[in-house]
């Protein structure tokens, strides 16, 4: 069976590719090991130059492999072009923070001379989702490729072609071939490509399933990994909050990259002295939206990624509704593999969308009672990736960042990633970190160093 790369909006088979055999990924596989043994020796200077030439192409080429991304899972063009410069953004951070990052860091004990000295691990196995086909893949190969392993990326199967367009950056860029290759092959091989001895360790973004048989295998192999899976992040509005600014903010955090984002904020938990005008801040803001064409760049929410994605969202939202949710707008599909915007209340607490993550353009709207109500609800979830908080009472802003259950907590502010700092979840949501110099550390020997 062929890889297709297929446009969600028209429909249209933009093109099919012939997955890898067996003997051409051993040969990826030896390329990649015989790549490290050379690759690992190549002082950190020169890792930055490249990495700030990849950097380089990426800005100059920004439109059209934007257009990529658009035209192969729907991302509005103007979301993806900034999807290039963010990625073109994590390249320099760890060409600049590598050294310091990778440096030797001394400890005093009773020897003449201790330290820890970081070491890449060899071959990485990336297996990578479609709903940021650049900035995930460059989020673990910026710091997985400054920090001296080589990459092999397994992309999901519907963005063959971002896939390949990554690769050609890296090789555009200087580095050698080997250092980071696309293997075009389906999710069923994935599992004996993290058996094989020259895959040292593995990260992993996706569900909570593929997430799940990825560390199982891994761990009979004994083998590293960081996994980076779903998430129901909520959105706390209290009563001190700046009420337009956060209405205006939970949209663009709910319907970012037409909702299918792992971060994006989808139950929006809000006390009942200030919810009827949340409320409708929020419906008007989500009537206001243009859906359509992703690229036009007047349009705010394209089509999902798949049929298949547009129909578990709708069986998602009308079983909801048959349990006693209302819906406020939307609450259908649309044409094609759109889906209305919408917004859902009177959620019960045994319906899908009080305990699934929904992915697509479908806010939760939740009204509690006070802050402890309020926290209660965030954190009755299996997920525990993101939590933006609105408040401006310095005690309800430390309890919030205190007893929220996630792996980052945004206070007036969504719910986002940044090279400077750690990105990951707890619970359900996955393990370690990436970015930062946290991301950096996950793949390297912390060898520690003692001579007398």
């Amino acid at each position: 069976m062929g890889i297709a790369s297929i446009n969600p909006f028209t429909g249209e088979i933009l093109q099919t590719f012939v997955p890898l055999s067996d003997a051409e990924l051993a040969a990826k596989l030896d390329l990649a090991q015989q790549a490290f043994t050379q690759y690992r020796q190549v002082p950190i200077a020169q890792r930055a130059a490249w990495m700030n030439r990849a950097a380089e192409i990426l800005e100059q080429d920004r439109e059209r492999l934007g257009k990529i991304m658009t035209l192969e899972m729907g991302k509005t063009i103007v979301s993806a072009i900034a999807e290039i410069e963010k990625c073109a953004l994590v390249c320099r951070y760890y060409a600049e923070q590598a050294p310091k990052f990778l440096a030797d860091a001394p400890a005093q004990t009773d020897a003449t001379q201790s330290f820890v000295r970081y070491q890449p691990l060899g071959a990485i196995l990336a297996v990578m989702p479609w709903n940021f086909p650049f900035w995930q893949v460059f989020r673990f190969a910026a710091p997985a490729l400054m920090s001296g392993n080589v990459g092999l990326l397994k992309h999901a199967s519907n963005v063959p072609q971002c896939a390949l367009a990554i690769e050609a950056v890296f090789q555009q860029a200087g580095f050698a071939a080997g250092v980071f290759q696309t293997l075009l092959v389906g999710s069923e091989e994935v599992a004996a490509i993290l058996a094989d001895e020259r895959v040292k360790a593995a990260t992993l973004t996706g569900s909570e399933a593929a997430g799940a048989s990825l560390a199982a295998t891994a761990g009979k192999q004994i083998k590293k990994t960081v996994l980076e899976l779903g998430g129901s992040d909520p959105f706390i509005v209290l009563e001190s909050a700046d009420l337009e600014a956060a209405a205006a903010t939970a949209v663009i955090a709910r319907m970012i990259n037409n909702g299918q984002s792992c971060i994006a904020a989808k139950r929006f938990i809000v006390t009942e002295p200030i919810a009827d005008q949340f409320e409708q801040r929020l419906v008007e803001h989500v009537k206001a939206l243009k859906v359509g064409d992703p690229l036009d760049r007047s349009t705010d929410i394209g089509p999902l990624a798949t049929r298949a994605l547009l129909e578990e969202l709708d069986h998602q939202v009308q079983t909801s509704v048959s349990k006693g949710a209302r819906v406020l707008v939307g609450g259908q599909p649309l044409q094609g593999s759109f889906y209305a915007p919408t917004i859902l209340t009177n959620i019960s607490p045994g319906s899908p969308a009080a305990r699934e993550e929904l992915f697509g353009p479908v806010a939760m709207l939740f009204r509690v009672k006070d802050i402890d109500a309020a926290i209660a609800l965030a954190n009755d979830t299996p997920f525990g990736l993101g939590a933006s908080a609105w408040t401006t009472v310095p005690t309800e802003r430390d309890r919030l960042i205190t007893e929220l259950e996630a792996g980052a907590v945004f206070i007036n502010g969504m719910v986002k990633s940044d090279p400077r700092l750690p990105f990951g979840g707890i619970k359900h949501s996955g393990y370690g970190r990436e970015l930062s110099h946290q991301g950096m550390h996950e793949f390297v020997n912390v060898k520690t160093v003692w001579v007398k």
